[in-house]
């Protein structure tokens, strides 16, 4: 995983070019973590309309899910869905082809993030909004058949 201040940044392509807002999108994130109010609210917006622009991936989006998911895995207070949606989505769009494979320099810690969603849910069971959403025994794969029936519909 590029740290954030890591060159590669300027490499990684993202809906609109280089992926050099990325770092700062995900400092934000890290400092923001809470349930947003709306859909429009940063960083979430930036970051869902750059990494997963209509259902597609990109090389950034490889290098910003393990940090999304390790933020979530780092919170102790309630997060936003988009936690969880996020990275299942990308996932689903790279399985779906909608995206470049993933660089080999970033393949160990996406795989490992996308496989840590699980723990990551159980982490925030307490929140408000997740009792209601799913359960424990939720996996990635539940995750991504969640996306696409909502997709399909």
């Amino acid at each position: 995983m590029p740290e954030l201040d890591d060159p590669q940044w300027h490499e990684l392509q993202h809906a609109y070019g280089s992926a050099s807002n990325i770092p700062a999108l995900l400092r934000a994130l890290a400092s923001s973590t809470g349930p947003k109010k709306g859909y429009t609210d940063e960083p979430w917006f930036s970051l869902w309309s750059s990494i997963c622009h209509q259902g597609d991936a990109y090389t950034a989006s490889y290098a910003a899910i393990p940090h999304v998911v390790q933020i979530a895995m780092s919170t102790r207070t309630p997060v936003d869905f988009s936690f969880f949606v996020l990275p299942a989505a990308v996932e689903l769009a790279r399985r779906q082809g909608r995206g470049p494979d993933i660089p080999h320099q970033l393949d160990e810690d996406y795989r490992r993030s996308i496989a840590r969603l699980g723990e990551c849910v159980n982490l925030h069971l307490d929140d408000p909004w997740i009792k209601s959403m799913i359960s424990s025994e939720t996996t990635t794969e539940e995750w991504i058949a969640m996306i696409e029936r909502h997709d399909a519909e």
